[in-house]
């Protein structure tokens, strides 16, 4: 693609959508003007070549595995990219979200629109996943632009609990989960913008992480919103995971979202926080991480009895009221829905008026989701026409609300944690439902809704690190408990995580 000169025609319809009152003798002086501002500087641009990282790695392309080697059909292709030959996560298997970009290699985001899309780049955390020497083994499936809690909303493929393939993994990274819990890799790397990390490892019963807002880059993934959007590691033990998140923290140079003061993004040694038990620890149950409308009785009580754990492994244990958690959703919601709107649709992804590493065949994949909007999602469309609607009638208000009064809910998180060094609450208040049949209603197709993330998301909105920690099962099925600390302190997420995943009491679970 190439930039032209405009047509008198082009710049008469420009006129009309921003607003102009432009006569046939204006419009012809604009004509030329804009012309000439084309030809002397966006084709000395096309001449340029672009400046994106070196892809490192070989790899072979991306192959969609036959059915009866992908029974949750939890993979979106099949590749092999072998890593450094030494490194932290050598003889380590990775499987790698299908919104995160791995040159050569197809990607998806679930999404029907963006089918036959190659990347060109590594994402950063690709790159230092393989510099630690790990092998990844290919692309997760994952939601439809990752906007949805199921596991049934990808273009291609319905994601399937390993626990009970009849029930949902969560979401977005239903493929992460599945495979992680399946014991098909040893890693993953997900999103998490609303819970889509820590609510697919709670219903699979893996460890989870979202790290603090920033913590981790997230140069060379599809957005959804840049105030929410986070990476994290997804593993079966906490030890692996501490460990894969020294690997993907720090500074690329790369993502505005890396805008913490200068020294507070240097990784952290998190491993050395395993085996330092909890005595001294303080750790807050959350009063209103309990007891939603939709909270089923096994998931409290198992988390509840998580908590006495605690106690009896040293630390000290109280109860915490956050009255301002159960408005979390009401300023999520604003924020997930107008912003997704503005950065991923109207801002083709990448949006603008920020420094940093723009994915721009990305952009030129994604720029004709218009034509192909029938395509969505159910959920997906919902969010499109609310965000159209609200970005219309109000003009971005209630985003611009929303954003101010999430600064108050993060001062409500940061209160408590003054208090305590840890908070603990259910990471969804229910086990994983059933996935939706095969010719749904709309209510169906949109299933589960917003429920699974009532407790995940509003810790998107203030950038808290939380992790999952699976902390029981009741009828097959998992069931995790979320912790919470403050900014930029994952060490004591894993030195409570280690102590509760070593007891002998909860070895069984």
């Amino acid at each position: 693609m190439t930039a032209k000169r405009p047509t008198a025609e082009q710049i008469a319809e420009a006129a009309d959508r921003a607003g102009l009152s432009l006569d046939m003798s204006d419009i012809d002086d604009f004509t030329q003007m804009v012309g000439d501002t084309v030809e002397g500087y966006y084709s000395a641009l096309d001449r340029m070549p672009d400046n994106v990282p070196e892809v490192l790695y070989p790899r072979t392309p991306g192959v969609r595995p036959p059915a009866d080697e992908d029974p949750l059909e939890a993979w979106y292709v099949k590749s092999r990219i072998e890593g450094a030959r030494r490194g932290k996560l050598k003889g380590r298997t990775v499987a790698v979200k299908d919104n995160i970009c791995v040159a050569g290699v197809p990607m998806m985001n679930g999404a029907s629109t963006l089918e036959g899309y190659v990347p060109n780049i590594d994402a950063t955390v690709v790159t230092r996943t393989l510099d630690a020497g790990a092998t990844i083994l290919g692309k997760a499936n994952c939601e439809y632009f990752c906007f949805s809690g199921g596991s049934h909303t990808n273009a291609v493929a319905n994601t399937r609990n390993p626990y009970n393939h009849a029930h949902t993994t969560g979401g977005s990274s239903s493929g992460c989960a599945a495979l992680v819990a399946a014991g098909e890799v040893d890693l993953a790397i997900g999103s998490d913008q609303g819970g889509s990390v820590r609510e697919p490892s709670s219903f699979c019963g893996i460890v989870g992480l979202k790290p603090t807002h920033g913590l981790v880059p997230y140069t060379g993934a599809f957005p959804i919103e840049m105030t929410l959007d986070h990476l994290g590691p997804m593993t079966r033990t906490v030890a692996d995971n501490a460990l894969f998140l020294e690997v993907l923290a720090g500074v690329d140079g790369l993502d505005p979202r890396q805008t913490a003061p200068q020294g507070t993004l240097k990784p952290d040694r998190y491993t050395k926080a395993l085996g330092q038990g909890v005595e001294g620890l303080r750790i807050g149950v959350v009063k209103e991480g309990f007891g939603h409308d939709e909270s089923e009785d096994d998931v409290d009580e198992a988390v509840r009895a998580a908590s006495k754990a605690f106690k009896k492994l040293g630390a000290e244990v109280g109860k915490v009221s956050i009255p301002m958690h159960r408005d979390g959703m009401s300023v999520w919601v604003p924020i997930a829905v107008e912003g997704t709107y503005a950065q991923v649709m109207t801002g083709n992804a990448m949006g603008n008026n920020w420094r940093g590493l723009y994915v721009t065949g990305m952009m030129a994949a994604h720029s004709e989701w218009r034509a192909r909007a029938d395509m969505f999602s159910e959920i997906l469309k919902l969010g499109v026409l609310c965000a159209e609607y609200m970005s219309d009638a109000y003009r971005g208000r209630y985003y611009a609300k929303a954003q101010n009064v999430s600064r108050r809910l993060r001062a409500a998180y940061d209160s408590a944690l003054a208090e305590y060094d840890l908070l603990l609450m259910p990471t969804t208040p229910v086990k994983a439902p059933p996935l939706p049949p095969e010719q749904p209603t709309r209510e169906e197709a949109m299933s589960p809704g917003f429920v699974p993330i009532v407790n995940t998301a509003p810790f998107d909105c203030t950038g808290h690190p939380a992790l999952n920690v699976p902390c029981g099962m009741n009828d097959g099925l998992p069931i995790g408990m979320m912790l919470i600390g403050r900014h930029w302190d994952e060490a004591t997420l894993y030195r409570a995580a280690d102590a509760f995943e070593q007891a002998e009491d909860w070895k069984k679970r």
